[in-house]
C-alpha cells in the first residue's frame, strides 16, 4: 500500500508572493497533498490579519486541487503531526536563508525526529522577491504588481 505524502508549507505569507506561489505549484507535482499553513510569527509584524492572509492564499492557489490553505498557531512540529504529515516544505532563496533554515531543521529534529524537511529553490526570475521587500515597496508607494497576485496587490494597497 502506497503511503500518501503530505507536505506542510508553513509561513506568515505576509503577503503571499509570486515566489511562494511558484514553490507551491512545483511542490504540488511532487507530493500528494500540500497544506499551506499560514501562521503568526511573533518576531514579525503582520500587515494583514491572519484570516485575510488565509483567504488571499486560497484565492491565489485556487487552481491547485491538491493544495489546502489553513491557519495554525503553536509549534509547527505539533501541527505537522496533527495533520498526518511528516514533511515540512521550505523555500531557499539565498545562502543567508540556508543558515536560518538549517537552524530550524535541527530544532525541529529535536522536537520530532520523524519529520523531514524538503527544500525547493524558486525559479530564478523570482528568487529576489520577499514578503518583507514587497511590504516595504508598498509602504513607500511603489508598484508591487510584478511581485504578487492582483488580489494581493489590491489588499496591500488598501492598507
Amino acid at each position: 500500500m502506497k503511503s500518501i505524502k503530505i507536505a506542510i508549507y508553513p509561513g506568515t505569507f505576509n503577503p503571499i508572493t509570486n515566489g511562494h506561489t511558484d514553490l507551491v505549484q512545483r511542490a504540488a507535482g511532487l507530493f500528494d497533498k500540500i497544506i499551506v499553513a499560514v501562521g503568526t510569527n511573533t518576531q514579525k509584524g503582520n500587515t494583514l490579519p491572519t484570516d485575510q492572509r488565509v483567504e488571499l492564499a486560497k484565492e491565489v492557489l485556487a487552481g491547485l486541487e491538491n493544495v489546502e490553505v489553513t491557519s495554525f498557531e503553536g509549534l509547527l512540529t505539533e501541527f505537522v503531526s496533527q495533520r498526518g504529515a511528516n514533511i515540512i516544505l521550505r523555500g531557499l532563496r539565498t545562502v543567508a536563508d540556508f543558515e536560518y533554515e538549517f537552524q530550524l531543521v535541527a530544532m525541529n529534529r529535536v522536537l520530532d525526529p520523524s519529520i523531514e524537511t524538503v527544500f525547493l529553490a524558486p525559479a530564478e526570475h523570482l528568487s529576489y522577491i520577499s514578503s518583507t521587500l514587497v511590504r516595504e515597496i508598498a509602504l513607500l508607494g511603489g508598484d508591487i504588481s510584478n511581485f504578487v497576485h492582483p488580489a494581493v496587490a489590491k489588499a496591500i494597497n488598501a492598507k
